[in-house]
C-alpha cells in the first residue's frame, strides 16, 4: 500500500534522533541489556513485525508496563508517526526500529523473545511470491528459534486467504519438521469470539471491523 506523504519528514526524523536506533543488530542476544539502561531490565521482551502508526504497540506499552517491547517498522513516514505518537503519550517500554528485517535472527538470539504480533501483514497476492508472506514457513520456523519456550506468534488479518495459508503452513510444521507447536487459537470471527477480551485493536483493524469485515486470529505457542 503507497503510504502518503506527510509534511516535514526529514526535519521529523531528525528531531527524532535520540529516540533512533541506528544499528540494531549490535543489539541481537542484548535487548535485555538496552532495556536495563532505562531501568526497565529483567522484563519479558515482545516484538512487533509492522508495527504501522504505531497504535497498538503503544496501548500495548500502556497497559503492559511490567513488559517491554519492540516495534519494527520499514517505512519512515509512518515509523516517525508511531515514535510521535509514543512520546506524546509518554510511553518509554517500547524501542521503535525504523529497519528492513529480512529476518528475525538478524537482531536476536535464540529464545530472547516472549511473544511476537504479526498484525495485517502484506498478504502478498500473488502465488509466486508465496514466500514472502511474514507467515510462510521459513518465517514461522525462524520465530520459533528466537522465542522461549512457551513464547508465542499470534496473527491477525482481514485476508481471508492468506488466513488459510496461515493455517496450512502451521499445520505442515508440525507434520513435517516434527515442531512442538502447543494448543492453537484459532478464530474467523475475533470480535465475536472467546479471544476477544485483551484484544488491542489496530487503526486498519477499526476501520475495517466497523465496516463489518470479518478479523482472523490465530495464536501459536512454542512447546
Amino acid at each position: 500500500m503507497r503510504q502518503r506523504r506527510i509534511k516535514n519528514l526529514e526535519e521529523r526524523i531528525e528531531n527524532l534522533k535520540d529516540h533512533s536506533i541506528s544499528e540494531p543488530e549490535a543489539f541481537r542476544g542484548k535487548w535485555d541489556a538496552y532495556f536495563a539502561k532505562k531501568g526497565r531490565g529483567g522484563k519479558p521482551i515482545f516484538l512487533e513485525i509492522g508495527s504501522g502508526k504505531g497504535r497498538f504497540i503503544t496501548q500495548m506499552g500502556k497497559e503492559n508496563p511490567h513488559c517491554n517491547f519492540i516495534a519494527v517498522e520499514v517505512q519512515p513516514s509512518v515509523w516517525v508517526l508511531a515514535v510521535e505518537k509514543a512520546l506524546k503519550e509518554e510511553v518509554d517500554n517500547v524501542a521503535f526500529l525504523n529497519f528492513h528485517m529480512k529476518d528475525v535472527t538478524q537482531l536476536f538470539e535464540k529464545g530472547e523473545l516472549d511473544g511476537i504480533y504479526l498484525n495485517f501483514s502484506d498478504p502478498w497476492h500473488k502465488a509466486r511470491h508465496a514466500k514472502r508472506r511474514l507467515t510462510h514457513r521459513n518465517f514461522l520456523k525462524k520465530y520459533f528459534e528466537v522465542l522461549k519456550e512457551d513464547g508465542f506468534v499470534r496473527m491477525k488479518t482481514d485476508n481471508d486467504n492468506l488466513f488459510e495459508f496461515t493455517l496450512e503452513e502451521i499445520d505442515d510444521l508440525r507434520k513435517s519438521e516434527n515442531m512442538k507447536i502447543l494448543g492453537e487459537e484459532v478464530t474467523r470471527n475475533l470480535h465475536g469470539s472467546e479471544y476477544a477480551e485483551g484484544n488491542v485493536m489496530t487503526e486498519y483493524e477499526e476501520k475495517f471491523s466497523n465496516r463489518g469485515k470479518n478479523i482472523n486470529h490465530v495464536k501459536i505457542t512454542r512447546g
